[in-house]
Formats: structure tokens, C-alpha cells, sequence
């Protein structure tokens, strides 16, 4: 949501959704409440017994007295602290068990969504989402609503107290109050501001950040360095203004309030000096005073500083419900759940647009016979890798139908169907880890057995016993410690070790040397052996020994035959594809 969209008055119906995260833990958040109503009145217990100390016990001269006092005030002083301890120990506890919840069902929410979901929205924008504004929701617990209510509850105790203690100087005090308060409200407005400006730069530069450094190499390439330093500064300047802006409006509050707060104080010794000489005041509620006024004004000055707190966490909560509230999921209603698949696939009618506008797939039928292998060739966006996003139900299908073993493709659950399927694609996402996790991705039913007997028959299994550690080699961010085809290799047997009933391979073989292509060729027809395949690829020469060849045109269905059928084409596509790639290894020979 836009900064200016911001809602501009409290919003209490978000504040009870905040609140009601707490139901788990709903002991502990009524142990906090109550101890931030006990405390309150505790803590004005200890200006009162100084009052009673110097007007009973010191002026009178009586030291038994004054000693049993003493330890009452100390043992109050003891109460207050181990409460005040216990109250902010509970509420960082209740913060961070909420958070902890809240960030699993975040992100088990958003491994749910669409993958167009993920083509719109940056990823440093879902990161801050999933980080930053979760963390500050933990705001709203440990110094937002329960210290608040301490506070309040501090304020009417105090003001109860200095009445009963002396209304003449509760008065004098009272009379710069209005001037405390009308700050704190200006402070609280102009904070407010300043944060929402901060969180949105914030989420700008982990963005822009994010983007950057997944696309390093490419800058390096391009010699970009210095432009996007510049991009960078931008952004890094407009953050740290937001944060100047706040810093500034802290700067003025604080030495605001503290003249405010002498100015009581002078007025109270000027005025309250006369009362005691008068014996309308004691002298032990006159020394007490100055410690009322403190307790007065500093729950004043931090509530607005708590208000601000507040209303970021729920500005950060707000944005964090946004995403849970996000319906953007593929239907799982599926009630067909399949042991296993012979692998007959059939697109029927099928008509398919990414956007609802620009369409992709038009009216395609095919069907792949259970155990075939079927390559699809065809020109850059001719809608190749759109068929396997709707085979795989990445995306939600709108015309036409598709099926496995002649069953409708969305009565069966996600799970078990992806769970009968392989992709391999040409962009290969390692993750920091060893070679094993990589390939079994923490599926513990996986072995290691499992694993090096997939790994001897793609033909990967001596290169990844020469590495470091062998299998339990750490792999950097994304494989960058790998080749391009050792990363593809390992990709191979990370589709081929969970045994799937139908292996997809989405331009598996474009971007690695022909010596790797050598080994995946061979240990792609081990694969596909009685399995059902997809393979799309460019590089013709590594799909003329399939069953079938779909060749595709703006997303049409235009030829479909075997090898030497779509040959004797004449003016055929998949002929003039052939040739032409046929003309160009032969010119490099």
C-alpha cells in the first residue's frame, strides 16, 4: 500500500486483529496487562512514603519510626523494580512468541502464492515484509498497547495521589500541563509522518538493494558500477533524510518537555515555599512534589513516543495482513489422490493469458501417450515453457482442460501431483548448503544411497565425489562455487532421485559445453526410458530420437509428428528450424 494511502485516524479494528494474535498465548498477555495495572499504582507509592517520612518521622524526631519506614520504602522500591522487570521480560516474551508465529504463517503463506505473484512484486518488498515489518509488529506488544496502558494507568494514579497529597500544589502543577500535552500531540503528528517516510524508503532500498546484488553480474558486465552507485546514493540519501527528519523532531520534543518541566518545578518551589510557610503545604509534600511531576510528565513525554511506536507497528502490521490476506492461490480442491501416474497427458482445448489480456497459449490439443517422450521446439515466446507451467499447475488454467491418465488435472491435489513430477529447467537455483541437501532439498525419507545410485546413473557421481567433501561439499549462494554444467548436473539428479512419473526438462541442455551435454544426453535416455517426457529445447540434434515433436507458433499447436514426419514437410517449420541449425554446426566444422 501506497505511504499516502496510509489511514490517517486510529484504526481499532486493526488494533483487535493485532491483539488477537495473542490468543495462543492469551495467559501470558493477561499476566503483562495485569502487571501493568499493579504497577502503576506501586510505583506512586514511593514519593507518597517520602512525604510521610520527612512530615511523621523527621520533623517529629522519631527514628523507630523512621527505620521501619525505611524498610517499607525500600521493600517498595524492591516490588516496583522486580515488577517493572517482570512486565518488560512478558512482554518481550508475548512479542517475540506472536513474531515467531506470525513469520511461519507469513512464510508459509507466501510459498502458497502464484508464481505471478512473484513476476509482480520485488523481492526485497516481500523481505521486508517477511522481516522488517514483522519484527516491528514485536513493537506493538513490548512498547506499544500493554507499556501504554502502564502509563495511563501512572497518569490517573499520580494525579489521584498528588490530589490527596495536596491539591493546592497539584494545581500549580496542572497549570503548565496543558502545555506538556499540546507538544506531545505535535511531536506524535510530526513523528508519525517521519516514520511512515522511513519505512517506505526502507522497503525501497531492499528492493533496489536485492535486485542489485542478484544481478551483480550483470552490472560488472555492463560496467555499470557507477551508474547504479548513483541510483544507490539517491535512494541512500532519501532514507537517511527520512531518518534525520525523525531524529530531528526527537531533538526538539525532548528539550521542549524539560523546560516545560523546570517551569512546574519553578513554579511549585516559588508558590509551594509559600504555602509552607503559611501551613497550608507540608514540607514533606512539598519535597515529594518534584517526584509527582516527573512521574507526571514522563509517562506524558513517552506516550507519545509509544503512540508513534504504536501506530508504525500497526502501519507495519497493516502491510504484513495485506499479504496474508492475498488470495492469490492456485485451488487446491483436489480429491483424486494418485499412488502413481502412467503418464498419459492431454491438453484439450486449452487456452491460456498470464495477464487475462495477452494470450499465450491458443486453443492447443495435444496428447502424449503414457511412457512417450515429447519435445517441443519452437521460437522465443512461443508459449514452450507455458505448457509446462500449466502442466504443473503453476498457474491457474481459464479455457480448456487438461489431463493425467485421462483424469482432470484440477481434481488432483497439488501435492500429490507435483509430487509425481520433475522439472529440470535451464536456470538452475542451488541453495546454500551441501551437495545432499541440495539434491534431496531436506526430504528425510531420501538416503544418501538414494542419492549416489541417481547420481552414478546420470553420470554425476565422479565429480561430485572429487569436490571437497564429496557430497557433503557446501555449496555457495545459488551454486556460484559450480560450473554451469555442474549445477545442471546436479539438477539432473535431484529430478531423477524422487523417481517421478512424468520428467520435464525446460531447456536443460542450452547453457552447458558440449562434453556435459554428451553425458546428460546419454543419461537423458536412461531417464526417459519408459517414463513419460517433456523436453523443450533449442538444440535440435538432442531431441530427434523422440517420440514426438510439437513445433510452436505464437502459442499454436502448427506441427506435430516424429523426426523424419515433420522432415518431409515441405516449407515446414521444424524442417527450416533443422536446416538451419543443421547450416550453422556445419559451417563450424
Amino acid at each position: 500500500m501506497p505511504e499516502k494511502e496510509q489511514k490517517k485516524k486510529f484504526d481499532f479494528n486493526l488494533l483487535a486483529r493485532i491483539v488477537s494474535l495473542a490468543t495462543p498465548y492469551r495467559t501470558l498477555f493477561i499476566l503483562t496487562i495485569l502487571l501493568a495495572i499493579v504497577l502503576a499504582p506501586v510505583s506512586m507509592l514511593r514519593p507518597y512514603l517520602v512525604s510521610v517520612m520527612v512530615d511523621d518521622f523527621i520533623l517529629n524526631s522519631d527514628i523507630p519510626g523512621l527505620f521501619r519506614i525505611a524498610i517499607v520504602f525500600l521493600g517498595v522500591v524492591m516490588l516496583a523494580a522486580f515488577m517493572r522487570y517482570a512486565l518488560i521480560y512478558f512482554s518481550s516474551l508475548l512479542g517475540q512468541s506472536v513474531i515467531r508465529d506470525l513469520r511461519k504463517n507469513v512464510f508459509d503463506h507466501i510459498t502458497s502464492l502464484k508464481l505471478r505473484y512473484f513476476d509482480q512484486t520485488p523481492i526485497g518488498k516481500v523481505t521486508t515484509r517477511t522481516i522488517n515489518d514483522v519484527e516491528t509488529i514485536n513493537t506493538v506488544f513490548t512498547q506499544g498497547i500493554i507499556t501504554m496502558i502502564a502509563d495511563l494507568l501512572g497518569i490517573f494514579a499520580v494525579v489521584g495521589i498528588m490530589l490527596y497529597t495536596s491539591w493546592r500544589l497539584t494545581l500549580l502543577v496542572l497549570l503548565v500541563f496543558p502545555l506538556l500535552v499540546i507538544a506531545a500531540y505535535i511531536f506524535k503528528e510530526k513523528v508519525k509522518v517521519a516514520f511512515e517516510k522511513v519505512r517506505g524508503e526502507l522497503s525501497n532500498m531492499n528492493a533496489f538493494l536485492q535486485e542489485r546484488i542478484t544481478g551483480m553480474n550483470i552490472i560488472q558486465i555492463f560496467n555499470a558500477e557507477d551508474q547504479e552507485m548513483t541510483k544507490f546514493k539517491k535512494i541512500n540519501r532519501r532514507y537517511t533524510q527520512a531518518n534525520l527528519d525523525a531524529i530531528t523532531y526527537y531533538a526538539i520534543f525532548f528539550p521542549v518537555v524539560e523546560m516545560i518541566n523546570y517551569l512546574a518545578l519553578a513554579i511549585l518551589v516559588y508558590l509551594g515555599a509559600r504555602y509552607v510557610i503559611q501551613a497550608e503545604v507540608t514540607l514533606g509534600a512539598l519535597l515529594a512534589f518534584p517526584w509527582y511531576i516527573n512521574l507526571l510528565f514522563r509517562p506524558v513525554r513517552m506516550l507519545a513516543d509509544k503512540f508513534n511506536t504504536l501506530q508504525m507497528g500497526m502501519v507495519a502490521a497493516e502491510r504484513v495482513f495485506v499479504e496474508l490476506d492475498r488470495k492469490e492461490h492456485i485451488a487446491d480442491r483436489g480429491y483424486v489422490k494418485v499412488e502413481s501416474l502412467r503418464g498419459k497427458v492431454e491438453f484439450r482445448d486449452v487456452n491460456f493469458s498470464y495477464d487475462g489480456k495477452t494470450p499465450i497459449l491458443k486453443n492447443v490439443n495435444f496428447t502424449l501417450d503414457a511412457g512417450k517422450t515429447l519435445a517441443i521446439v519452437g521460437s522465443t515466446g512461443s508459449g514452450k515453457s507455458t505448457i509446462i507451467n500449466v502442466l504443473a499447475r503453476f498457474y491457474e488454467l481459464k479455457e480448456g482442460t487438461v489431463f493425467i491418465d485421462d483424469i482432470d488435472l484440477k481434481t488432483i491435489p497439488l501435492a500429490n501431483l507435483r509430487g509425481r513430477m520433475a522439472v529440470v529447467l535451464q536456470d538452475v537455483f542451488l541453495f546454500q548448503g551441501s551437495v545432499y541437501e541440495n539434491i534431496t532439498l531436506m526430504e528425510e525419507s531420501i538416503l544418501l544411497e538414494d542419492v549416489k545410485k541417481a547420481a552414478k546413473t546420470i553420470g554425476a557421481h565422479s565429480f561430485i565425489e572429487a569436490l571437497p567433501g564429496g557430497y557433503e561439499y557446501e555449496i555457495m549462494e545459488r551454486g556460484a562455487n559450480l560450473s554451469m554444467g555442474q549445477r545442471q548436473l546436479i539438477s539432473f539428479v535431484r529430478a531423477l532421485v524422487v523417481n517421478p512419473d512424468i520428467l520435464i526438462l525446460d531447456e536443460a541442455t542450452s547453457s552447458i559445453d558440449t562434453e556435459t551435454e554428451e553425458i546428460i544426453q546419454s543419461a537423458i535416455e536412461k531417464l526417459t526410458e519408459n517414463r513419460s517426457s517433456i523436453i523443450i529445447a533449442h538444440r535440435l540434434s538432442t531431441i530427434r530420437n523422440a517420440d514426438y515433436i510439437m513445433v510452436m507458433s505464437s502459442g499454436k499447436v502448427i506441427e506435430f509428428g516424429n523426426h523424419m514426419n515433420l522432415l518431409e514437410i515441405e516449407n515446414g517449420k521444424y524442417r527450416e528450424l533443422y536446416e538451419m541449425q543443421y547450416s550453422e554446426e556445419a559451417s563450424f566444422q
